[in-house]
């Protein structure tokens, strides 16, 4: 249980708990309460940053003191304090959805309607006609539109200070340490045809069929200074001198159907020697993929500690590198669930039960990452996207807040990390629509679709989860 430790300054989010424990308290117009603990001898303080003192209390709460503001203090100044005896305050969960490339564009074959727009969700639909909904920009203006961009933004990382490249993230989850004189790049496994794209995932082989075509490589065309290393079905690491990090290299998922567009730069020609004598490896191991493409490089990434900046302990579950890598760079606990993958076949029950299993055992906060969503907006399947959208609801979202609800005070976050329109086949830095919930102070209300959130001005996203944690 997390115990708050200053009075007066800024909120901690144990302050909607102590509402509910309290229910008479009043909070005046500031509409947000600070939690100490033995400010006052052994009692809690609540400190409301109204100007006046509240107009209810508990019948064994009493106000202790009023101060002026300090002349050097502009926020969030301590007014008034009230001494609560022998008050337990409930702990607080958090969970955090990212439905992977959820956001879409209006699309004619649904009447101009979005999937999130389409899809049969009654459950969020209401959490956002109690919560709060707005818009934001989980890609930095100038950065990739990735999905390691979307999803350190959403862990409340800045990408323009931590972002180094997509490989390193994803080479972390594999236990992979890049040296310093080492840079890791994304290793696809894909099919090019007549200089063409045809097929970003190469047939989206099994992960026990890739890590063949891997191992071949590595025995091939890897040395002392040159190493493949398996992955996930399609994704892979290739880890080379950092003399080869000086390239310009195109995501293979924003080629599709296009001409292929081969690296350029100091390292292209290292680049592109392996590229092509991949061909006759892949060719005959992947019945899907005949070569490699090599793309989002970059050098070994330091996070701090998720726990060391927010002051909570955090656990996630995802089947894709990139998010489980961003996991263990940031010291967050990964958890493997059993029946989870990164396609439309994951078993979403599992990924909830995981989640509210580690809640209860003690995690303060749990995202759960489904790719399900982009792999979709990847293959232009509309029926699949929406589909997928519902799956959430039904299976996840209905479920969880009932189990939620069991453990106690909660709050919610909702946000994909980036848009993958379905007409497109690849991501957009759009900002996304967000819906935060909680579920003891309702929010204002709103609609979560893309144009219902138009309208709003788009928030920094990695601001959003010290919103969440109501540390802001």
């Amino acid at each position: 249980m997390r115990t708050a430790i200053a009075v007066g300054i800024s909120s901690v989010p144990t302050w909607t708990s102590f509402v509910r424990t309290a229910p008479g308290l009043g909070i005046g117009s500031a509409g947000r309460l600070t939690v100490g603990v033995g400010a006052l001898g052994s009692d809690v303080v609540v400190a409301s940053a109204a100007r006046r003192p509240p107009e209810a209390l508990p019948g064994d709460a009493s106000i202790v003191t009023t101060m002026a503001t300090p002349a050097n203090r502009t926020t969030n100044c301590l007014r008034t304090a009230v001494r609560v005896p022998a008050l337990t305050i409930a702990e607080m969960k958090y969970v955090v959805c990212v439905p992977d490339g959820a956001s879409d564009e209006p699309l004619d074959e649904l009447g101009g309607r979005t999937p999130l727009e389409v899809a049969a969700m009654p459950v969020l639909r209401s959490l956002a006609a109690r919560g709060e909904v707005g818009r934001a920009a989980t890609i930095p203006a100038g950065m990739p539109p990735g999905s390691d961009v979307g999803n350190l933004s959403i862990l409340g990382y800045d990408p323009a200070r931590y972002h180094t490249g997509r490989a390193p993230i994803e080479a972390a989850a594999l236990g992979i340490e890049l040296a310093p004189d080492q840079v890791a790049y994304r290793c696809n496994l894909s099919r090019v045809d007549d200089d063409v794209m045809v097929d970003f995932a190469g047939g989206h082989p099994t992960s026990d069929v890739a890590a063949k075509a891997i191992a071949a490589l590595d025995a091939e065309l890897g040395n002392d200074a040159i190493s493949f290393h398996p992955g996930v079905e399609y994704r892979h690491i290739l880890v080379v001198p950092d003399a080869w990090a000086d390239a310009e290299c195109t995501p293979p998922h924003d080629l599709t159907g296009k001409p292929a567009v081969w690296p350029t730069g100091a390292a292209a020609p290292e680049l592109r020697r392996l590229m092509d004598a991949s061909r006759a490896i892949v060719s005959d191991i992947v019945p899907g993929a005949n070569q490699i493409w090599l793309w989002g490089q970059g050098r070994s990434v330091q996070l701090p500690a998720f726990d060391a900046v927010h002051g909570v302990r955090a656990a996630l579950c995802s089947a894709v590198d990139l998010v489980r890598g961003l996991g263990v760079l940031a010291g967050i606990e990964v958890v493997d669930v059993e029946g989870m993958s990164a396609g439309y076949d994951t078993d979403y029950g599992a990924q909830r039960d995981a989640c509210l299993r580690s809640l209860a055992d003690g995690v303060d906060l749990f995202l759960v990452h489904v790719e399900a969503s982009d792999e979709a907006g990847h293959a232009g399947d509309v029926g699949e996207k929406v589909a997928s959208l519902e799956r959430w609801d039904e299976l996840i979202l209905g479920p969880l807040v009932e189990g939620l609800d069991a453990l106690g005070a909660w709050r919610l976050l909702l946000l994909p990390d980036h848009p993958t329109p379905t007409a497109l086949r690849t991501h957009t830095s759009d900002p996304v629509p967000y819906l935060l919930v909680d579920s003891q102070v309702d929010g204002p209300g709103g609609t979560y679709t893309e144009a219902a959130t138009a309208s709003s001005p788009a928030v920094v996203a990695h601001g959003l989860m010290r919103k969440l944690l109501a540390q802001v």
